[in-house]
């Protein structure tokens, strides 16, 4: 549209000038003068722009950016007139898709393009399709640390980092994603493309002591709560949050609810998980025993020596009689459950019951009692005990319902030491007990039938003995092994463990207990070793709780607040201790007063929670809660369909503007 003009060069009818910055012309360039009225559709303007600029290349990425409202004119169907353009108005012509530096959880970086255009959430899942990872919902896309925080952590290797270039991928949309010679297609390309497959889906060798110790770990659980301040708002897109072409993110698990891991389709999802895994126990973001982290070593040496070997090509196989061997395997499940049940109707109506004697505590300050024998039996979700097996048909000295309470181990293999620490809900807080027990299967038993009980659920729910047989394996892997043959040389024994480990023990102390912890790992295979890495980090006491400082309605100091993927655990910040725990299962609804920033949380039977967040938006923490809601919802049949809708409508929130 041109404008009507009169002899003198002056309009007449309701079209005025907007001028538009165009990004391809460079950041000196003058804008771009157009002629405009209110009524035209926000198309009309950019095919103008395309008419005056007169180069020849492909604008289709293109749309317009308004700097001053921070945000885009994607409805190419609007008039300027229901946008709110006015003639003030600084609006740049931009592609959508920017190349952006990505730090992976491997520590590797990538050069990928991301859309700068829809929110984080989608992005997210753009650059998972590039990266050959299912299941995005469970990453999102954190800052880097500021650098002022960088030279504090001298974390100083990240600016020699090889750089991993994956710009020139481009997938189309909606498109499954096809494996070729046991890689997705698009790896397949190039030798380049091949290399950068092999980065993302095989553990990366030969760190050093000194690269871990150069690196920043947290001190106290304040410094724990850093890390949740840098996260981006899924809800916003990358340009709403000032992230510019080619700044450096980080891509991370940020959901700890880990669905339908599948060796077959995720090699890098896998491996990458192991990665963040091992990562948060060397740099002791999550805390574990002495001889936890020997294993954590044996089996990370294990996968090294597996690693340098390997091939991405090793994880293919047929495909077809991959299928074959899974349909048997589930038929042979099938028909082995059937065979194990002589009494079908018994086993659906009776709820398996545990009754032993066990040795408890309940510690009590100014108190040096030890422990003492009882007689405890578990029925449901709780816990009696008494003086003698003939008085539990009398009333017990206590009974405990472990619904939503904390259940942490406390295990000493070598010292035979197999205790359960209770922290069971109160009106005054948490009252603590412990259980201690004789052995290790008795330890496994009462361990998985308390984990249950925490969820709410009984010993009869299907996933009792699998949880069973977890615990009794975690156990052997610590176990020394005196009848294997003992290795030689464990080359870097060091870099294995943590440096609170490096600094307790010399290597010739270290390699021997790592190779003895070795050989019950030694015969697994490579993706079995990082499954049993994810699955001992995921019993750590500390595991999956990302941790904020806020301040609770009512209170006058700050504590310190963990959100993990079944519960929110308030905590005393000065000494650590956990002083309440909620679980979601119990939560009626939450809301947040943007004006004020404070979330607000109604539980059953009237509870009431609020507080403010002080480490971080309180929109992070209203995204964690109803993230890890979403991902409850997520069953086997409806696992393909990614429902982005209903995770905004948990996570997205109404901020006041």
């Amino acid at each position: 549209m041109a404008g009507i003009k009169t002899a003198t060069g002056e309009y007449i009818d309701d079209s005025w000038q907007l001028s538009v910055f165009v990004e391809d012309l460079g950041p000196e360039a003058d804008p771009v003068p157009l002629r405009v009225s209110g009524s035209m559709h926000i198309g009309g303007v950019m095919l103008q722009i395309v008419d005056k600029l007169k180069l020849q290349r492909d604008w289709s990425d293109h749309a317009l950016w308004w700097e001053q409202k921070k945000m885009w004119l994607l409805n190419t169907h609007w008039s300027l007139d229901k946008y709110g353009v006015l003639a003030d108005a600084r609006l740049l012509y931009t592609p959508q898709h920017k190349p952006v530096r990505l730090s992976l959880p491997n520590q590797c970086v990538v050069h990928i393009r991301a859309n700068f255009a829809q929110p984080v959430f989608s992005a997210v899942i753009d650059i998972c399709r590039v990266l050959g990872m299912r299941h995005p919902e469970e990453l999102s896309l954190l800052r880097v640390p500021a650098e002022k925080e960088k030279r504090k952590h001298k974390e100083k290797e990240g600016s020699t980092r090889e750089t991993y270039d994956l710009t020139g991928v481009q997938l189309p949309t909606g498109a499954d994603q096809q494996l070729f010679r046991g890689m997705p297609a698009h790896f397949s390309d190039s030798a380049h493309t091949e290399a950068c497959y092999r980065m993302l889906s095989i553990s990366q060798t030969g760190l050093t002591p000194e690269q871990i110790l150069r690196m920043h770990r947290p001190g106290s659980l304040v410094e724990k709560t850093h890390i949740n301040s840098r996260w981006l708002d899924s809800s916003r897109t990358l340009l709403q949050q000032d992230i510019k072409e080619n700044d450096h993110l980080c891509l991370r698990f940020k959901y700890y609810s880990f669905f339908d891991l599948e060796p077959k389709y995720d090699a890098v999802r896998i491996n990458q998980l192991y990665e963040q895994a091992r990562w948060s126990v060397l740099l002791e973001e999550t805390d574990c025993t002495e001889e936890e982290m020997v294993v954590f070593a044996a089996l990370q040496y294990r996968i090294n020596q597996l690693s340098m070997n390997t091939s991405p090509t090793d994880h293919a196989g047929d495909a077809g009689l991959d299928d074959l061997d899974a349909a048997l395997a589930t038929l042979e499940v099938k028909l082995e459950g059937k065979a194990t049940s002589p009494n079908v109707l018994d086993s659906l109506t009776a709820i398996p019951e545990l009754k032993d004697y066990l040795r408890i505590l309940r510690p009590r300050k100014l108190t040096l009692k030890g422990y003492k024998q009882y007689w405890v039996t578990f029925k449901e979700t709780s816990i009696s005990y008494y003086k003698s097996p003939e008085e539990a048909l009398g009333e017990p000295v206590q009974q405990l319902n472990l619904k939503g309470c904390e259940v942490v181990p406390d295990v000493n293999i070598s010292g035979q030491k197999f205790c359960i620490k209770l922290l069971v809900p109160s009106p005054d807080g948490m009252s603590e007990i412990q259980l201690r027990c004789v052995d290790e299967q008795q330890y496994a038993r009462w361990m998985a039938g308390c984990r249950l009980a925490a969820k709410g659920k009984t010993m009869a729910d299907a996933s009792y003995q699998a949880e069973v047989q977890n615990i009794l394996s975690f156990l052997k892997l610590q176990r020394a092994n005196p009848d294997a043959p003992v290795a030689t040389e464990a080359e870097g024994a060091q870099w294995l463990v943590s440096p609170r480990y490096q600094k307790k023990f010399k290597p010739k102390q270290l390699t021997p207990r790592i190779l003895e912890a070795y050989q019950n790992v030694s015969q697994l295979s490579l993706i079995e070793a990082k499954m049993k890495f994810i699955q001992a980090w995921q019993s750590l006491p500390d595991f999956g709780i990302s941790y904020f400082v806020v301040r609770f309605k009512g209170s006058r100091k700050d504590e310190i607040l963990g959100i993990a993927n079944n519960r929110l655990i308030r905590i005393d910040l000065a000494v650590g201790d956990v002083v309440k725990t909620w679980r979601y299962s119990n939560m009626r609804q939450w809301n947040v007063n943007w004006d004020i920033r404070q979330v607000a949380i109604e539980f059953d039977e009237h509870i009431n929670v609020a507080f403010s967040c002080i480490s971080a938006s309180c929109k992070t923490v209203h995204e964690y809660i109803g993230g890890y809601i979403f991902l409850s919802t997520r069953t086997a049949e409806s696992s393909q369909e990614l429902k982005e809708d209903l995770f905004h409508k948990l996570t997205g929130g109404h901020e006041a503007l």
